[in-house]
């Protein structure tokens, strides 16, 4: 096989299985890359300079196509179920070995990364996919070794990315075509049938998720930023709470928008680069980001782009209204250089509460916190999902339930230890409806979201007056610059109180329904919390 690029690894593929590759290309650079991925007709440059791809028909994650290999490592230390589904080895072996025959006098391009800014806990990573882009993806999100590392890299776990490879769910246990398959003794990720690059990054979150408990660090969904003062901040939430935006502050450093580990160092980030959604993105309310969709070397997928002008209309949802863009960290101009950062002074956790009950801002106690960190709620409304007419509640534990291999106590558990060990203050902010559910009430503001947010991160909201929420059981603080007081108390904003109250009682039914799945796995402190006091 033939192998170009500029700095090539002593640890080859034919280590790894790969037998007659038509060309193999190392560790190439976005300008080679994009150039690679023109010529090879994968996808289109913009006006502005972006690369625009498409993913056909898959245009988010395949959770269904998931699987974890099931043997004597991941046997008792995996939460199995709908989320980790297990597969056998035997299976995984032979969708490994027709993935080495697909790959056969193809070119494949090679990336070797690490995962984690923590020098001390990193994960090499090497990438190896049948497509240009998706190795600028690659590159984009992982953080990039020194050539000297790069010459003597050796993966740690290798995901395999073909796109134009199907899996045969008869004979190999697979749901689908699709297949994400991971095999934490193999330390390999196995992803055909489906363009979507979110896999990719998704897939080592998984396995970091999965890795660095058992170093007793906290690996987390969340994005992370600092203060001039050297104050961190870490922003749970599921898509649509705002968990991007409003971690992209002028003001403070931006560590990462994603993933990140809590261990005894202190916070790092496990990427180097950013995944946002742009469908609708305003130059206004979030210039760092739509900065970024303006620059060479950023991936947009599944953006609308006029073919005669080159011209990229954000607003389109035509394909999917999950559009996304790939771009380094760096393209945000107060992105952290290190990745890293010190143990957080305050934990923020995003909802968007459809409903419209629960308070803009609460502040929660270290119990309070393991609760909804466990719940994980945020809410869909009527035209983001196909059959979602009225609004639907969603729990997705540790704001990530698609990647967290182990059970869900053994991250609440390290999450109230850290909180603990280092004084870490924990907020709830709700980002979504006030005055009423969707559809009656309106969207908070994002100027008010962002008031609170810098009367937390300032330290200025705890020092005022607090009352507890009735239905809930935060604390809900009276005032904070920048925001009516009418707003901070969620049933003052109604204009029917006994329809608050209702539907207050129908939601924290819904969170009590949902808790009952982890009451015999929590201690009492935690199992004594009721939503309703």
């Amino acid at each position: 096989m033939e192998q170009v690029g500029p700095v090539i690894s002593r640890y080859g593929l034919e280590e790894q299985g790969f037998k007659n590759l038509d060309m193999v290309r190392w560790n190439y650079a976005a300008p080679h890359l994009v150039e690679e991925a023109i010529r090879r007709h994968e996808a289109h440059l913009c006006a502005d300079g972006a690369l625009i791809a498409r993913t056909g028909h898959h245009t988010g994650r395949s959770p269904n196509d998931k699987f974890i290999v099931d043997d004597e490592l991941s046997h008792d230390t995996v939460a199995w179920g709908d989320v980790n589904r297990p597969i056998a080895e035997a299976q995984f072996d032979a969708v490994h070995q027709r993935l080495l025959n697909h790959l056969q006098e193809r070119e494949v391009y090679v990336q070797d990364c690490h995962a984690g800014a923590d020098r001390e806990l990193r994960l090499p990573v090497r990438v190896i996919t049948e497509n240009a882009w998706h190795s600028l993806f690659a590159r984009n999100m992982f953080i990039q070794p020194n050539p000297q590392e790069l010459r003597d890299f050796q993966p740690g776990f290798t995901v395999i990315h073909a796109p134009r490879f199907h899996a045969d769910p008869e004979r190999e246990g697979t749901n689908s075509e699709v297949c994400i398959l991971i095999s934490f003794k193999k330390k390999l990720v196995l992803i055909g049938g489906t363009s979507y690059a979110g896999e990719i990054k998704k897939s080592i979150f998984s396995v970091l998720n999965y890795v660095l408990p058992g170093h007793d660090v906290l690996p987390m969904h969340c994005s992370v930023n600092v203060g001039p003062a050297g104050d961190s901040a870490v922003f749970f939430g599921l898509s649509g709470t705002g968990k991007t935006t409003l971690s992209a502050d002028a003001r403070r450093t931006l560590v990462g928008d994603d993933e990140h580990g809590w261990g005894a160092n202190g916070l790092f980030n496990f990427e180097g680069g950013c995944y946002a959604k742009v469908i609708k993105l305003s130059a206004e309310a979030e210039p760092e980001i739509y900065a970024t969709t303006q620059r060479f070397g950023t991936i947009m997928e599944n953006v609308m782009m006029d073919m005669d002008s080159r011209a990229v209309d954000l607003d389109d949802g035509s394909l999917t209204e999950n559009t996304r863009a790939s771009y380094p960290l760096d393209f945000i101009p107060n992105a952290s250089e290190s990745g890293t950062a010190p143990h957080p002074n305050n934990i923020i956790m995003l909802t968007c509460d459809a409903f419209g009950v629960l308070p803009p801002v609460a502040r929660l106690t270290p119990e309070q916190a393991m609760y909804h960190f466990l719940s994980g709620y945020t809410a869909r409304v009527a035209g983001t999902e196909r059959g979602v007419k009225e609004p639907q509640a969603t729990f997705s534990t540790c704001f990530g339930a698609p990647f967290m291999p182990r059970h869900p106590t053994v991250y609440a558990n390290l999450l109230r230890e850290q909180m603990n060990q280092h004084a870490a203050s924990c907020w709830l902010v709700n980002t979504g409806w006030s005055g009423g559910p969707y559809g009656t009430g309106e969207r908070m503001p994002i100027k008010h979201t962002r008031a609170m947010i810098h009367a937390i991160l300032d330290g200025s909201l705890d020092q005022g007056e607090f009352i507890p929420d009735p239905f809930f059981g935060l604390q809900v603080p009276l005032t904070c610059n920048g925001v009516p007081d009418d707003v901070l108390i969620p049933r003052n904003a109604w204009q029917d109180g006994t329809a608050y109250d209702a539907k207050a009682r129908e939601l924290a039914s819904m969170f009590e329904a949902n808790f009952a799945q982890y009451a015999d796995f929590v201690d009492d402190t935690v199992r004594r919390i009721a939503i309703r006091p």
